[in-house]
């Protein structure tokens, strides 16, 4: 199962869009969203493309009453799961919170096959050795809306390979 994983949307809902746009094409078929979206029109033109969504709150609550009504009537397209997440997706186990020292800590119990975080703005993909002698995924996806970053990124995952690319948004898609 491939996954579209992001974060740090920050209002940028076109961007969000056309990351999700290229998932899908490249055969996604969920959505991981690790926070700060701010409001629900950020939504809209991400919930138009079918896919199933999971995200989280983030430091940037924005508009969490808006977001929460969006997913409660979405036929159950938006999971909206409020402070962090756990998930089984693919047959993994997968945890998502905003922060990465958070997700780090989450990585080392071996308690997950993927952990996802965002909030830094920087993108990083590694094995985090854990507790239970084995590694655990630990993938930040950076920023969608390339705030704060050279440029606007979001990671494809495979989960039945643990496989996870960094993309980078075409500079057309940030305008």
């Amino acid at each position: 199962m491939r996954i579209c994983i992001l974060s740090d949307s920050h209002d940028r809902g076109p961007m969000m869009a056309a990351a999700i746009t290229v998932a899908i094409a490249e055969g996604a078929e969920a959505v991981i969203h690790c926070g700060d979206i701010i409001g629900g029109n950020t939504l809209r033109s991400s919930l138009k493309l079918g896919i199933p969504i999971h995200a989280i709150h983030g430091n940037n609550l924005g508009d969490p009453v808006s977001i929460a009504r969006i997913a409660h009537n979405s036929d159950e397209q938006l999971h909206y799961h409020g402070q962090d997440a756990m998930l089984k997706l693919g047959g993994r186990r997968i945890f998502i919170t905003h922060y990465p020292h958070i997700g780090h800590g989450m990585a080392c119990t071996g308690d997950y096959d993927l952990v996802c975080c965002g909030h830094s703005h920087e993108t990083e993909i590694r094995q985090q050795p854990n507790i239970k002698g084995s590694t655990t995924w630990l993938v930040n996806p950076g920023t969608v809306a390339g705030l704060g970053a050279p440029t606007a990124t979001w990671v494809l995952g495979d989960l039945d390979a643990l496989s996870f690319e960094i993309r980078e948004l075409p500079r057309a898609s940030a305008t």
